[in-house]
């Protein structure tokens, strides 16, 4: 049960309120951000919540329980509130959000509606809808193993138990020519095989991506072509630094030649597969030329 501040609740309690909504936002990487649908700037808990920032809630949906509703945020962009950039490079996949409404005469007035993480952002133009999703989203998840051939470990993790800081799997590139936003052209992978970073990730070290991360799906032209899953972040340039680190496509085979980790396989590469299941004997299988059953 949510209890309502005395003071809030005195304000509600008045012929007319003076309401509005704010938005607490905190990055994975630690920035911290407040915007407010009020149209002046509000302050509370030592963060300034902007009312340029353009930010408009939509309906939001609760219920009982563990159910999964949400609700949308909207706004447009602005060089002192949401970059598009900023949302374009992922800086704010997964941010935590804190909703308050706020009486804006006297901010210590306030009530916290309701915390969410922002999951699918949409763009039309120069404005943006985010949607919030509830925490509960994350029991929707698939926890836990699945057995299957390849393994199910992250390459470098505990569970691996695979060094790859070292030279031998990772080493710093440098942008020589941005090709489209799903292609980068590079140098200083010359050193490695063909498509070794394959399934590999890069973190940029340098430019307006500095901090970012990208997958790769594949390696290309003597090393120095990488592609993406998805667009790089906004912004990149050549001249930017990454490092790369090295690729692993989950196959016991890779694990052992590629890696010399087979021990730490975490897959079951002789597990049968389905069509064993539909297997059955007959009497023209034979052993030492005979059946073997007669």
């Amino acid at each position: 049960m949510r209890t309502i501040p005395s003071g809030l609740q005195a304000h509600l309690d008045g012929e007319v309120t003076t309401l509005c909504h704010a938005w607490r936002v905190t990055r994975r990487d630690g920035v911290v951000m407040g915007f407010t649908d009020h149209d002046r700037d509000l302050s509370f808990s030592g963060l300034a919540y902007l009312a340029a920032s353009g930010f408009e809630a939509s309906e939001a949906e609760d219920g009982n329980g563990l159910s999964a509703e949400g609700g949308d945020v909207s706004g447009g962009f602005s060089a002192d509130a949401v970059r598009a950039e900023d949302l374009s490079a992922g800086r704010y996949d997964g941010a935590k959000v804190e909703v308050y409404t706020v009486n804006w005469q006297d901010s210590s007035q306030r009530l916290l509606l309701r915390t969410a993480e922002l999951g699918e952002v949409r763009r039309e133009g120069g404005l943006f809808r985010v949607e919030l999703r509830r925490l509960t989203h994350r029991l929707d998840q698939v926890h836990g193993r699945i057995y299957g051939h390849r393994c199910d470990a992250v390459l470098g993790d505990s569970r691996c138990g695979k060094d790859v800081s070292t030279s031998a799997f990772r080493a710093t590139a440098t942008v020589i020519a941005v090709l489209d936003d799903m292609r980068l052209r590079v140098s200083g992978l010359s050193g490695f095989s063909d498509r070794f970073f394959r399934y590999g990730v890069l973190t940029f070290t340098s430019g307006a991506a500095e901090g970012l991360t990208a997958d790769i799906e594949d390696q290309r032209k003597a090393g120095g072509e990488l592609t993406f899953w998805q667009p790089v972040p906004a912004g990149v340039a050549v001249g930017d630094t990454m490092l790369v680190t090295a690729g692993c496509d989950k196959r016991f085979s890779t694990c052992k030649a590629k890696f010399a980790n087979a021990l730490n396989f975490r897959g079951f590469p002789h597990m049968p597969g389905s069509d064993f299941t539909y297997g059955y004997a007959d009497g023209e299988t034979v052993h030492d030329g005979r059946p073997l059953y007669e």
